[in-house]
């Protein structure tokens, strides 16, 4: 038979269950603080920065272009004959007056003699004249002579020599045409096949082109460029295919051979065409290239490279800096206080792995240059070091 606690043993009962509560209140509080995750504390995104440069950046323009022979000169025949001889090899080099081809002379030296002939007797005739007017002359003084006669003499010498000229011209013309017979070379240079037969009938009857010459020691380079490059180089006061000493640098060319190769030497742009062609909206340009080793064949089509600005301590970004979406280009800033700002920034032109900036970006502020993809504006960024970057690559190697 149980009996009813009394008052001081309830009491104690009580306290005894308090105190085991609050034994396993703690128990479990110190569970809990002991196996709860700790939340992370914010990250500082680290990223790599890098002044803002200038630096004077060259703009070139790309187009197809022609080489094109400094000289090319066609041999023709100009007197009418059969052709008796050749004196040069095909395909060689041949010096300017070198003889290249004989005519058959016989008919014009046959001319040309007959034209002398006459030109003797003409000025027999001439000195004879002279005689007879050295007579009259003193005669007519002593009136041993009428004035008839004297007019006769005068007349007859004045045609005398009038007939050495014409004569005198004819053998001139004659031995012109002599010397015709005798093809020379006009220029120096790489000559083609022939184009006629030994025994073919050249000239005015017959075919007149006998061979080509091209001179090629230089060449010159044509190619096209349109309408709009030529107001954006307006824009920036520059006049294609002249000279202006005032400029560091003048407009060249480089051109790329079949084998992707680039040739070594430079052209320089010596003349643009006035005027815009309707048809296609370009205007031709032309560079003079020198051609040493005869790399470059005339009608050889190839790329050209033109230089067509220098711009003077331009403001430039390397492009993985850029973050472009529909509202414009911009980069992130870091300020003196290490956090970032967005800068929007206009854009000029493209060159290798740069950008020029034309407005946004003064020298030597800091551009953000990697890790900005988790950037938002106003946010501390730390800068990367050395050690961070041996750190990162680490990380990288061990995944």
């Amino acid at each position: 038979m149980k009996y009813p606690l009394n008052k001081k043993e309830l009491r104690f009962k009580k306290k005894k269950f308090l105190y085991a509560f609050i034994c396993i209140a703690l128990v479990v509080g110190v569970y809990w603080i002991l196996t709860r995750e700790k939340q992370p504390a914010p990250e500082i995104p680290v990223v790599s920065v890098m002044p803002v440069e200038q630096q004077n950046v060259e703009i070139f323009g790309e187009y197809v272009g022609r080489i094109r022979a400094q000289q090319f000169v066609e041999v023709r025949a100009r007197v009418e004959g059969f052709l008796e001889n050749m004196l040069f090899e095909e395909g060689t080099y041949v010096s300017r007056n070198q003889v290249l081809f004989v005519i058959d002379q016989r008919q014009y030296r046959a001319k040309a003699d007959k034209a002398r002939a006459q030109l003797k007797k003409d000025e027999a005739q001439a000195r004879k004249a002279k005689r007879d007017l050295d007579r009259i002359k003193p005669l007519y003084e002593q009136n041993a002579a009428s004035q008839l006669d004297l007019d006769n003499a005068v007349a007859a010498y004045e045609t005398a020599v009038a007939s050495v000229g014409m004569s005198q011209a004819d053998l001139d013309q004659a031995e012109q045409e002599l010397g015709y017979t005798i093809v020379r070379s006009p220029i120096s240079g790489h000559i083609s096949e022939r184009h006629v037969d030994l025994g073919t009938l050249v000239g005015s009857g017959g075919k007149s082109l006998l061979a080509t010459i091209v001179k090629s020691d230089t060449v010159l380079v044509d190619f096209s460029m349109t309408a709009l490059d030529y107001l954006k180089s307006k824009e920036r006061n520059v006049n294609i295919g002249q000279k202006d000493q005032n400029r560091s640098w003048q407009p060249t060319v480089t051109i790329t051979l079949p084998d992707n190769t680039t040739y070594p030497f430079k052209g320089l742009v010596d003349f643009a065409e006035p005027q815009v062609d309707p048809r296609t909206g370009t205007f031709s340009v032309r560079a003079e290239m020198p051609n040493p080793d005869h790399v470059l064949l005339p009608g050889q089509f190839t790329k050209v490279k033109a230089l067509l600005d220098v711009r003077e301590k331009a403001t430039v970004v390397p492009q993985k800096a850029l973050i472009i979406e529909k509202g414009g280009a911009y980069v992130f800033v870091m300020r003196k206080d290490s956090t970032v700002e967005r800068r929007f920034i206009e854009l000029g032109p493209e060159f290798g792995n740069h950008v020029v900036v034309e407005r946004g970006l003064v020298p030597n502020e800091q551009l953000v240059s990697e890790g900005y993809h988790k950037l938002t504006p106003g946010m501390k960024v730390h800068v990367a070091t050395a050690e961070t970057n041996e750190k990162k690559q680490q990380t990288t190697t061990a995944k």
